[in-house]
């Protein structure tokens, strides 16, 4: 029995040659594009500018701040969870950009195990 071997794998294989060179083309602006949002940093706020949290592209906080006013002993719950949607907004924030960036270069295919 013989198998058959689709045309663009015929002939010396430079098809293949170049997709595998694209391939490796694109892998290297992946992993650039990875490093260079793992050195950004995102920004986000709650209750109207009262807590601002600053995370890196590695999605560590890196800063809170918060506005004299909203520490109160009396509503501690409020004040965590303005943290916590800050916290959360930021980390939208990375993965976004991260997606949106990624897919500029993959063409919008999305590739498991990337971001």
């Amino acid at each position: 029995m013989r198998s058959r071997i689709p045309k663009q794998f015929q002939g010396g294989g430079q098809d293949m040659n170049s997709m595998i060179h694209q391939a490796k083309k694109m892998q290297d602006q992946i992993a650039a594009l990875q490093e260079d949002i793992e050195g950004r940093t995102f920004s986000a706020s709650a209750g109207g500018g009262a807590v601002n949290v600053v995370v890196t592209g590695k999605k560590t906080v890196q800063s809170i701040e918060l506005k004299p006013e909203v520490v109160t002993p009396d509503d501690i719950e409020m004040l965590q969870d303005l943290i916590i949607s800050a916290v959360n907004e930021a980390i939208n924030t990375v993965e976004e950009t991260t997606e949106k960036e990624m897919s500029k270069i993959t063409g919008g295919v999305a590739l498991p195990g990337l971001f």
